[in-house]
């Protein structure tokens, strides 16, 4: 199947686990659930869940307990996203080219609807239709929570935050963004090898093939924000620069920053080897993260 294809058949796939698992309720809380789904249906590249889906295919994982897991992760990448457009931090009005959720809603509930989008990760993934072996799931949670907590993303959005009044240099801009993205790619490639309690060899392959696949994914990422079309990116873009924070761009330039990205890309690819065809979609998936447009 081609990627275009897998990547629109797992956008189908998602929407729906997504919708199933955040059911609209009556009474008070309802508005903070129609928050929660604005923020995480019809909308982003769903890369994410993809890596979890495709990961778990290789060691013949249940497609829907592989379903559940990307669904956790999508839900705090999409937590993440509605905390980061805020004021008090990027302060962003457009998301995936529509209103974001605190300008769709207000802050407050914006605020909500991303702690309602983390606990409920949590929830799902410790479920028992997540897996029949308690230590898989306890497994599960503890990776999650560690890729997306201060260690992870939410340190590296602290170090994003105060990129603003510091000099940085590459060693801190990769530190900053193995954090802040690189971490929870990072679970969503390895999170299919735990389901299959895969072994150790293949694993670490997986984690191989995250770390350069991340580091490529936002490369690409500060490129855009550079070259890249506001009306396919669907965001504001520029904002970086105009903050004068030091990105991958800034420090390496436009044709360096694309030479390394396809070198990473390369690396990544490489790392599948042990797989053979199985692996061939996260291979075409890593060169697609340094040829998307948005």
């Amino acid at each position: 199947m081609p990627l275009a294809d897998a990547l629109a058949d797992l956008s189908r796939l998602m929407n729906d686990e997504l919708a199933r698992l955040l059911p609209l309720p009556e009474g008070s809380e309802a508005r903070l659930t129609e928050a929660m789904r604005y923020a995480s249906l019809d909308g982003g590249k769903r890369l994410r869940p993809f890596f979890v889906l495709q990961g778990a295919r290789l060691f013949n994982v249940a497609e829907q307990a592989a379903l559940r897991v990307a669904a956790a992760i999508e839900m705090v990448h999409c937590y993440s996203l509605v905390h980061d457009d805020l004021p008090a931090m990027d302060d962003d009005d457009l998301r995936r080219g529509r209103p974001t959720t605190h300008r769709r809603f207000d802050e407050a509930t914006a605020i909500l609807a991303g702690d309602g989008l983390l606990t409920k990760a949590f929830e799902v993934l410790a479920g028992p239709a997540t897996h029949s072996d308690p230590q898989v799931r306890c497994e599960l949670v503890w990776e999650l929570a560690a890729a997306a907590g201060p260690a992870g993303m939410v340190g590296g959005q602290m170090a994003d935050l105060l990129a603003e009044e510091r000099e940085m240099d590459m060693i801190a801009v990769t530190r900053l963004q193995q954090m802040k993205t690189g971490r929870l790619i990072g679970f969503s490639c390895e999170a299919g090898a735990i389901l299959g309690k895969a072994p150790h060899p293949q694993r670490q392959a997986l984690k191989a093939y995250a770390h350069d696949l991340g580091l490529a994914f936002q490369i690409a990422d500060d490129l855009l924000d550079v070259e890249g079309d506001p009306a396919l990116v669907g965001k504001g873009l520029h904002k970086d620069q105009a903050a004068g924070k030091a990105t991958f761009v800034s420090l390496l330039g436009a044709e360096r920053a694309h030479a390394q990205a396809e070198a990473l890309a390369a690396q990544a690819a490489a790392h599948l080897d042990v797989f053979d065809g199985k692996a061939d979609l996260l291979r075409e998936a890593a060169r697609y993260v340094v040829d998307r447009k948005l």
